[in-house]
C-alpha cells in the first residue's frame, strides 16, 4: 500500500516483511505484534465517529489530532476516510543528556522586589517520572507539593479520556507519604522514576531550591514500550494534552517542559508532533519549552549543494557492532538526481530509482531498505530514506559513499540525518558534517520556546547543544540559552548527581516561564 495520507516511514514500514521490520531500529516503532495493531498518529477533520468504528482505540486530543490503536489490515480504510487528513507513525524519543541559577540572574528575580516564586503557576513535566519522595519536591511539612502524577505504565486507572496508565492525585501521594516505612507507600503510589531524569528536570525548575520553586507540580511518566527503553512521540503529545486540559479545569497558567527530542523528520516545523504543540500552545494560558537536542558535535547532519554537471560524494562511517541504522535525504521534490550507496568493501548499489514503493538492495553483510517519499499536505520536499538491516548480528563498518548525481535541478540544496547520538556508536558519523540544522525535533515548532545550552563558567555556548538552520524562520531557533554543563540536580533516592545536556537546559526556561506568568497574573489583579 502507497498512500499520500501515510508518511513515508509507515509506507515503508507496510510495504517491509515482519523479518525486516524486526531488525530495522525504526520500523517496528508503535507496532504490536501480539494483537497485529499500529499505535498512530492522526490528523482529522469533523467528528471521530467514523474513525473510532475503524480503530481498536482512541484517545482524542486537542485542534483535531488523536492517537489511535488500529489494526494493520484496517490501516487502508482508516485512511480512506475523508475526515483523516493525514497519518505517521510514532518516533522514539530520547532524553538529550550529555553527563545556575545566579547566572541566568534568576536569585535577583526571587529575591527582588516582586519575590517572584512561581506560587499560583502549574509547572508540568512531562518525562521519566519523579521521585515523589525527594525532599525537594516536598512541603515544610512534610506533604507533597505534585497535584497529579500521571504514569504511563502503570496500567489501572488512567485519567478520564485517555487509555493508558494510572493517575494519582496529591491526596494519594501524601497518604503514601505517611504510610509507615516505604514500602507500604511504594504499594500506595509505586511510580518510581528509574532513571532519574526528570527528577533532575524537575528539581531545576521547580523543586525547592529551584527556579519556581513554589509552583505546583504536574509529572507525566511516558509510557516505556519500546524494546530500545525509549517512549514515544504519541505518549509525549497525550501528556502534553492532559497537562493542558488540566491547566484549563484548574484555570491556573502551565509551563510545560520537554526534555526529549529525536531526528526523524526535515526539522522544518512540519511533523504531526510538531503541528500539535504549535496548537497546544494557544489553548488555555501555557508556554511549552523544548530542548534543542545535544547533536551539536555529533556529527549525525550533512547538508549538500546541488549542481548540475557536478556529481558530489557523502562520505559517512559505520562503528564497529552497530546493529542498524538509517539516513534520511530531504530535498527538493523538484530536482531530479541519481544516488548510489558504496559499501567499504567496494560494492555499489543503485542507482536508487524515483519509484513508489520500497527498493531492496543486498550487499555484503548489509541489506538497503529505499523509500522515495511524495509530498505530503505539510511539505513540498522529498525524503529519500534509506535503511540499512544488518544480514547477520552487525552491520559492515566502515567508511559508506553515497555518490549524488544531479540531473535537473531548481532549488539545490538537501540535508541529510542520521539518528541522535543516544541510539547509535559515537563511531556512526558523517565525515564531513553540518553543524547548522544539528538541533532535534520538537524545536523547530515554531510556537515553542526552543533552549539551547550554554557553559555558565566560561560564559560560551555548549559545543554539544544543537543548531538551527541559519534561514528564517529557523534562523531564530533557539529562543534562549540557559546552563547546561556540570549542573548539581536531584537524583532519585533523595540526593544529587552532576549533569550535562540540553535537557536540563530547558527547564531553566520553564521555570522562568512560570514565574513570569505569576508576575503576569499578579499585575492582572493590581490593575483590577
Amino acid at each position: 500500500m502507497e498512500n499520500q495520507k501515510l508518511e513515508n516511514l509507515l509506507n515503508l514500514a507496510l510495504a517491509s516483511t515482519r523479518e525486516e521490520r524486526v531488525r530495522s531500529d525504526s520500523l517496528n516503532s508503535g507496532y504490536d505484534a501480539l494483537d497485529d495493531t499500529w499505535e498512530v498518529i492522526v490528523q482529522y477533520t469533523g467528528d471521530l465517529e467514523n474513525i473510532r468504528q475503524t480503530a481498536e482505540e482512541v484517545t482524542e486530543l486537542f485542534g483535531g489530532f488523536a492517537i489511535l490503536r488500529v489494526k494493520e489490515s484496517a490501516i487502508e480504510k482508516l485512511a480512506a476516510l475523508p475526515e483523516v487528513t493525514y497519518i505517521e507513525k510514532p518516533k522514539p524519543l530520547y532524553f538529550a543528556l550529555q553527563e545556575a541559577k545566579q547566572a541566568s540572574c534568576l536569585t535577583a528575580v526571587q529575591r527582588g522586589v516582586e519575590g517572584l516564586s512561581g506560587k499560583g503557576v502549574l509547572f508540568c513535566c512531562v518525562d521519566s517520572g519523579i521521585d515523589y519522595r525527594h525532599p525537594e519536591f516536598r512541603n515544610a511539612d512534610g506533604s507533597t507539593r505534585i497535584l497529579y502524577l500521571w504514569d504511563q505504565t502503570i496500567p489501572g486507572n488512567s485519567p478520564l479520556g485517555y487509555s493508558r496508565g494510572t493517575e494519582y492525585t496529591k491526596e494519594q501521594i501524601d497518604e503514601a507519604l505517611r504510610a509507615g516505612n516505604m514500602e507500604q507507600g511504594r504499594n500506595l503510589v509505586p511510580s518510581v522514576d528509574i532513571s532519574g531524569h526528570g527528577t533532575s528536570v524537575l528539581g531545576i525548575g521547580a523543586g525547592n531550591s529551584g527556579v519556581a520553586y513554589e509552583a505546583d507540580l504536574i509529572a507525566v511518566k511516558l509510557g516505556i514500550p519500546e524494546s530500545t527503553g525509549f517512549p514515544r512521540t504519541t505518549q509525549l503529545m497525550e501528556g502534553v494534552d492532559y497537562c493542558v486540559r488540566k491547566a484549563v479545569q484548574l484555570q491556573m497558567p502551565a509551563a510545560i517542559n520537554l526534555s526529549f527530542g529525536n531526528n526523524y523528520g526535515a526539522h522544518n516545523g512540519n511533523s504531526l508532533l510538531e503541528l500539535y504543540l504549535d496548537i497546544a500552545s494557544g489553548i488555555g494560558k501555557n508556554v511549552i519549552c523544548t530542548g534543542m537536542g545535544n547533536e551539536g558535535v555529533a556529527a549525525n547532519h550533512a547538508a549538500v549543494t546541488l549542481q548540475e554537471g557536478m556529481p558530489l560524494e557523502i562520505e559517512f562511517a559505520v562503528g564497529e557492532l552497530e546493529t542498524a541504522t538509517n539516513i534520511q535525504f530531504w530535498k527538493s521534490y523538484s530536482d531530479e538526481i541519481r544516488i548510489f550507496i558504496e559499501n567499504p568493501a567496494g560494492e555499489v548499489a543503485g542507482p536508487l530509482e524515483k519509484l513508489l514503493g520500497v527498493q531492496r538492495f543486498r550487499m555484503s553483510g548489509t541489506d538497503l531498505l529505499v523509500y522515495y517519499g511524495m509530498p505530503t499536505p505539510y511539505s513540498v520536499l522529498q525524503e529519500i530514506y534509506i535503511d540499512f538491516l544488518p544480514i547477520g548480528q552487525y552491520l559492515q563498518s566502515g567508511i559508506w559513499k553515497i555518490r549524488i548525481e544531479p540531473v535537473r535541478i531548481i532549488w539545490g540544496l538537501g540535508d541529510l540525518w542520521l539518528p541522535v547520538s543516544e541510539s547509535i556508536s559515537a563511531r556512526t558519523r558523517f565525515l564531513i558534517p553540518a553543524v547548522a540544522g544539528s538541533f532535534t525535533i520538537p524545536a523547530p515548532a515554531r510556537n515553542v520556546i526552543s533552549v539551547a545550552a550554554y557553559d555558565s563558567f566560561t560564559d560560551s555556548y555548549a559545543d554539544f547543544s544543537g543548531r538551527a538552520f541559519n534561514v528564517l524562520p529557523w534562523a531564530g531557533k533557539p529562543d534562549l540559552a540557559a546552563p547546561g554543563v556540570d549542573l548539581q540536580v536531584p537524583a532519585t533516592g533523595g540526593g544529587y548527581r552532576m549533569v550535562s545536556g540540553t535537557s536540563f537546559a530547558t527547564p531553566f526556561v520553564a521555570g522562568s516561564a512560570a514565574l513570569l506568568m505569576e508576575w503576569g497574573d499578579g499585575v492582572i489583579i493590581r490593575l483590577r
